[in-house]
C-alpha cells in the first residue's frame, strides 16, 4: 500500500515582508498545491492521502476552499484530514461550515478516534485541535486494531517535548503500536525510527521567506514489511538565501551563482569581500531574468584592505610586503597575494575566517 503525506499548506497566508505584487503571486501558487499533491498521488498510485494539518493559514477564502475541494474528490481515494494550530475547529472553520468530499474524514477533537479501513487492511487514528494549542496525544496510547497496519495522523510536534502543539516524543512513538504516524507543523521535513514505528513530517509544500529556503515537496509511504519513506519534490517557487564573496567583477560572481534563465524563485544574495563600487541597483537591473532578486551589499573597499600602507609598523610591513607582490606577471601569484591580504585582514579584523 502506498499513503501520500502532506501538511503545512498555509493557503491564503498573508505573505507578510513581500510587495503586493509577489504576496499576490505567492498566494495564488498556494492555491495550485491541492491539485499538485494530488497529482503526485495518482502519478504513485497512492491508495490512502493523510493531510496532517495546517491546510489553511487561518481565515480563508472560498477561491482556496474550492481548490482543495475539487482536488481531493477528483483524486478518490480515502483522505484524512488533522486540522493544526493555524486551522483549528471553530465558528467559521472549514471543517466544520464548509461540506467536503465523500471520500474525506476530519479529525474534529483532540481524542485518538479510530477509523477502520477493511479494504485497506489498515486502521487511521487521528484527532484535530479546537484551540490554538493542543496538548501531547499520544501520552499512554496505544492503537488497536483488528487490521495490519496502524496509521496515525497528527498535527504535532517532534522537536520539542515542551511545545504546546501536541509534543511527540520517540517513547510514545515506540509504545503507540503505531506502523507509521504522519505528523504536521514543522515545516523541514525529517523522520525518525523508533521500535516498529516510522515518525516522519514532509514538511511544507512551498517556503513562504528566506528562513525556509530548499526543496519542498511531499512524502510517500510504502507499506511492505516495514513503512519506508520516499521524498518528492514539488514544483512551487522556492527560496534561496546565499553568501556570495566577491573580488573584482561582482556581476561575473553573480553570474555564476543566479539561474540564466528567466525564474520567479525568490534569491536574497549577501555580497562579501573586497570590492569597489559595487552598483546594487546596476546588478539588479542586469539579472532581470530572476524577478525576486534581492541584494545586500556587504563587500569591504581596497582602500580598507590596504589601509595599513605605509604605517611604521609591522602590520605596514607585512601589508607593504604583499603589496610589492601584486606587481608580479603571475596572475596565479597575484590572486595568492590578494587572497593572503583578505584573510590577513580579516584575521586582524577579528572576523570569522572561510578558507576556500
Amino acid at each position: 500500500m502506498k499513503i501520500l503525506h502532506s501538511a503545512d499548506w498555509h493557503l491564503d497566508a498573508p505573505m507578510t515582508g513581500r510587495s503586493e505584487e509577489q504576496a499576490r503571486f505567492l498566494r495564488q501558487e498556494l492555491r495550485k498545491i491541492p491539485q499538485k499533491v494530488c497529482q503526485v498521488a495518482k502519478q504513485e498510485h497512492c491508495e490512502l492521502m493523510l493531510l496532517a494539518g495546517d491546510l489553511f493559514d487561518g481565515a480563508y477564502t472560498q477561491d482556496s476552499f474550492q481548490a482543495v475541494y475539487e482536488a481531493l474528490e477528483e483524486v478518490g481515494i480515502p483522505v484524512f484530514i488533522t486540522p493544526g494550530n493555524h486551522d483549528f475547529c471553530k465558528l467559521g472553520s472549514p471543517y466544520l461550515e464548509e461540506r467536503w468530499p465523500s471520500n474525506v474524514h476530519i479529525f474534529k477533537h483532540p481524542v485518538m478516534e479510530a477509523v477502520p479501513l477493511p479494504e485497506l487492511n489498515c486502521t487511521i487514528f487521528g484527532a484535530g485541535y479546537e484551540a490554538m494549542e493542543c496538548p501531547g496525544l499520544l501520552e499512554d496510547f496505544h492503537a488497536e486494531g483488528d487490521y495490519r497496519w496502524n496509521i496515525g495522523v497528527l498535527h504535532a510536534d517532534a522537536t520539542n517535548t515542551s511545545s504546546p502543539y501536541c509534543p511527540v516524543n520517540a517513547q510514545q512513538v515506540r509504545l503507540s503500536g503505531l506502523d507509521y504516524l504522519a505528523l504536521g507543523h514543522i515545516h523541514k521535513s525529517d523522520s525518525f525510527q523508533s521500535g516498529d514505528g516510522l515518525c516522519a513530517w514532509p514538511g511544507c509544500p512551498m517556503g513562504h521567506g528566506y528562513d525556509e529556503t530548499g526543496i519542498k515537496g511531499v512524502l510517500v509511504i510504502t507499506l511492505e514489511q516495514e513503512a519506508k519513506e520516499k521524498f518528492f519534490p514539488l514544483d512551487t517557487p522556492r527560496f534561496y538565501d546565499e553568501v556570495l564573496e566577491v573580488s573584482g567583477d561582482a556581476a561575473q560572481s553573480l553570474a555564476a551563482l543566479l539561474p540564466g534563465v528567466e525564474t520567479s524563485d525568490f534569491y536574497r544574495i549577501t555580497l562579501t569581500g573586497y570590492c569597489d563600487n559595487v552598483d546594487v541597483d546596476g546588478l539588479t537591473a542586469e539579472f532581470s531574468n530572476v524577478k525576486n532578486l534581492v541584494l545586500r551589499d556587504k563587500t569591504i573597499s581596497q582602500e580598507t584592505l590596504w589601509r595599513a600602507l605605509g604605517e611604521d609598523s609591522l602590520e605596514g610591513m607585512y601589508f607593504g610586503l604583499l603589496h610589492q607582490g601584486l606587481d608580479s606577471e603571475s596572475e596565479v601569484l597575484r590572486r595568492r597575494i590578494m587572497l593572503a591580504a583578505q584573510i590577513s585582514r580579516q584575521i586582524l579584523d577579528g572576523q570569522e575566517v572561510t578558507l576556500p
